[in-house]
């Protein structure tokens, strides 16, 4: 046998239950402290636990004693508002009974006086009935007469007061007005230069025309066809008459013309030539002179097609007055007469240029040229504005604006200016015929005279039939006729003269 390893095996055991007691030994002491420790620890939470509890039950008796303090307060409280109450409802009672006696009061007082108003109203009727008997007219007829009587005193102070009132606006406005337009007729000193439309071409000898007419007239046709005018070969020695309502045409025609006259060879196809060259002669002077206006009116950015329109009205006059010219005279004043007043200058300058672009097409369309302007402009131009003002500068169209109002101003006094403008003799009779017509057409008038070129107006009426005051609203009536009824430049002065001859006799 080998007790060596029996002896080892035996100590191994040995030790190993000597560290099996030695581990338990330990684990109990281990036990012991944690059951101390937890102990210690119950016993502080019970110690707190108590502590807390006890602060609890304090607190809870302050509030509590709070709670009780509060609702003795209110109970208090409720009581003092259930007296206010109570005495209010009593003083509220005693006012209602106090109404109730008043309505009570005034309900006799009412009867009294329903009473009273009925028999003043017998002793009324009564009365009336005796004054009736006494003057011979009824209540109604003294009625009248006292409304008329008192329409009559009321219409003459009216009347009166109005006519110091209008002398003093008018001549406040007048001399602002004077002003204004002084101010922007100086700025715009332009010359007055007289127009007329060429329509004839004079010839170095009567033997060109001939030439022009051609064998059995195929040059004169072919002239008439090429340029859409009419020429017109008479007796007139040297002359050749052109004819047509389109302007641009009839330069065209004046220019082709002219020059087949120094070139010297005319045939059919040279005068188609001649006439084609001419046209793109023409057109480029459109382009041009309505290039040159928009630059010099400060009318920048305008649509081509307008521009090519107004360049047309350098070939058209209104009254020997060139309506380019007109146009760029309006423009000018038209910005002046709107910085002077606080206006849009730019746009209303705009609105002068284009004011009578109609013109160049209104030989193509039926209606009056400031309306067709208008439709014009509205196509390349959304200002509405401007359309207005173009559309209502003659009165074809009603405007609002300041605008519109400027841009008539400045038409007027670029249409009224001394030899801007000249009248045929039959159109002049017939403005002066008007103005004397509407002015006799009155009641009371007797004569009227239109003077001063058709600038004034005299107006006789008849002293038995028109007194003072109606002389005054006679003035104003057959003004507001007039603007009513006539288109001029300008205005127009209305004189009413009303006088009285007193005629006696010595014997």
């Amino acid at each position: 046998m080998d007790y060596t390893l029996i002896i080892g095996g035996l100590a191994f055991v040995l030790g190993g239950l000597v560290g099996f007691f030695i581990r338990q030994i330990v684990a109990n002491r281990q036990v012991q402290e944690t059951r101390k420790e937890a102990q210690r620890l119950l016993e502080e939470a019970t110690t707190k636990h108590s502590e807390l509890l006890r602060a609890a039950r304090e607190e809870a008796i302050k509030v509590s004693n709070a709670a009780e303090a509060a609702n003795k307060e209110r109970r208090l409280e409720i009581q003092r508002i259930e007296k206010r109450v109570d005495q209010k409802e009593e003083a509220l009672e005693r006012k209602v009974q106090a109404v109730e006696q008043r309505e009570r009061d005034l309900d006799n007082r009412k009867k009294d006086i329903e009473n009273i108003t009925a028999e003043l109203q017998k002793i009324r009727e009564k009365q009336l009935a005796k004054l009736e008997s006494i003057s011979g007219t009824s209540s109604e007829e003294a009625k009248e007469f006292l409304f008329q009587m008192l329409k009559q005193e009321v219409e003459e102070g009216t009347s009166r007061q109005v006519r110091v009132w209008e002398a003093q606006i008018k001549e406040e406005a007048d001399e602002r007005v004077r002003t204004i337009l002084a101010t922007a007729i100086q700025r715009c000193a332009t010359d007055v230069v007289s127009e007329t439309t060429i329509s004839a071409v004079p010839l170095p000898s009567d033997e060109m025309k001939g030439r022009l007419i051609g064998r059995e007239g195929r040059n004169i046709r072919a002239l008439e066809q090429a340029t859409g005018v009419e020429l017109i070969i008479d007796d007139t020695p040297e002359t050749v008459t052109i004819s047509s309502f389109d302007p641009v045409r009839r330069e065209v025609a004046r220019l082709a013309l002219s020059k087949l006259i120094l070139d010297g060879r005319i045939h059919p196809a040279r005068i188609t030539e001649i006439v084609e060259k001419t046209k793109t002669e023409v057109e480029a002077t459109i382009r041009s002179e309505g290039e040159r206006a928009a630059y010099e009116a400060g009318v920048p950015g305008l649509h081509p097609e307008l521009i090519r329109l107004l360049g047309q009205l350098k070939f058209r006059s209104s009254y020997g007055q060139n309506v380019l010219l007109h146009s760029l005279e309006v423009s000018h004043l038209a910005g002046m007469l709107a910085g002077e007043i606080g206006a849009n200058v730019n746009v209303t300058r705009k609105a002068g240029l284009l004011h009578d672009i109609g013109k160049a097409v209104d030989f193509q369309t039926a209606g009056p040229h400031a309306l067709i302007g208008a439709d014009l402009v509205k196509q390349w131009d959304r200002n509405p504005d401007v359309v207005q003002a173009i559309a209502g500068h003659h009165g074809e169209a009603s405007t609002g604006s300041v605008m519109g109002f400027i841009v008539a101003a400045a038409d007027a006094i670029s249409g009224s200016r001394p030899g801007a403008r000249r009248e045929s003799l039959e159109h002049y009779l017939k403005r002066v015929k008007d103005l004397e017509d509407i002015a006799t057409s009155f009641p009371g008038v007797e004569k009227s005279f239109a003077i001063q070129a058709g600038r004034e107006v005299r107006v006789l009426v008849k002293p038995d039939k028109v007194d003072d005051l109606a002389a005054v609203r006679l003035a104003r009536d057959v003004s507001r006729k007039i603007e009513e009824s006539l288109s001029y430049p300008g205005q127009i002065k209305v004189m009413v003269i009303r006088e009285t001859t007193a005629i006696d006799y010595a014997k």
